[in-house]
C-alpha cells in the first residue's frame, strides 16, 4: 500500500529542503513546482497560454518564458493571478495525477506531493495526510527577500497572496518548524519518517 503525503509550506519557508530530506529516505517526490517548469518549456501548455494571454513581454531573449515578468503582473494584479492559477493548475494537476498513478501502480511505498498551494489548490485532497514545513512569518519575510533579493513591500505582497499561516496549521496533520538548525529539521523528518510512513511496513 503506497502511503500519499501531501508536503506544502509557504514561500521561503524550506519545503524544498524537508522535501530532500524525505527523498533521501526512499520518497517518491511528485514536484508540483518541477511539472509546471516542464510545462513552461517552449512550446508547452504553460508557455503557449502564458504568451497568449500576456504577450510576447514576458518571453526572454532566449525565447523562454520570464519568470520574474510573470511574477511581477500577477503579484501586482489579483485578477491576473486569479487567471494564472485557474489555468496553470488544471494543467499542472493532470500530471501530477499521472505521476500518482504510476507510482501507486508500481506499489512505492510512499509518495510525497510537494505543493507549494496545497490547500489552496485543494489538492490536500489527493493526500492521506498534509504536513507543513513553517517559520514564523516576520523570519519567512527576512528568508524571502534575502533569497529573491526583493525589497519588504514585495516579500509582503507574496505572503499575503497565498494562505494565512495560522490557517494552515489548522489545517496541516504534521507541523514541521523549520526557523531552527538544519540538523533539527532532520531529526524531527526522520522521526516523522519512523513513525508514519516506515513502521507500517515492518
Amino acid at each position: 500500500m503506497t502511503r500519499v503525503i501531501g508536503l506544502t509550506g509557504g514561500i521561503a519557508s524550506g519545503k524544498s529542503t524537508v522535501s530532500g530530506m524525505l527523498k533521501s529516505l526512499g520518497a517518491c517526490i511528485i514536484d508540483a513546482d518541477a511539472i509546471a517548469h516542464q510545462l513552461s518549456e517552449p512550446g508547452e501548455s504553460i508557455y503557449r497560454a502564458y504568451l497568449e494571454h500576456f504577450g510576447a513581454q514576458v518571453i526572454n531573449h532566449e525565447g523562454r518564458l520570464d519568470r520574474r515578468a510573470v511574477a511581477e503582473r500577477v503579484f501586482a494584479c489579483p485578477q491576473e493571478k486569479q487567471w494564472m492559477d485557474g489555468t496553470a493548475a488544471p494543467l499542472i494537476l493532470a500530471e501530477v495525477k499521472r505521476q500518482l498513478s504510476e507510482a501507486v501502480k508500481a506499489e512505492t511505498p510512499a509518495v510525497v506531493l510537494d505543493v507549494p498551494l496545497l490547500f489552496e489548490a485543494g489538492w490536500d485532497a489527493l493526500a492521506e495526510e498534509s504536513w507543513l514545513v513553517y517559520v514564523p512569518e516576520d523570519e519567512q519575510l527576512r528568508r524571502l527577500c534575502l533569497r529573491d533579493k526583493c525589497t519588504e513591500e514585495q516579500g509582503l505582497r507574496r505572503m499575503k497572496s497565498q494562505m494565512p499561516l495560522r490557517e494552515k496549521l489548522s489545517r496541516a496533520d504534521v507541523a514541521i518548524d523549520n526557523s531552527g538548525m538544519v540538523k533539527e529539521t532532520e531529526r524531527v523528518v526522520r522521526q516523522l519518517w519512523k513513525e508514519r510512513v516506515h513502521e507500517q511496513f515492518t
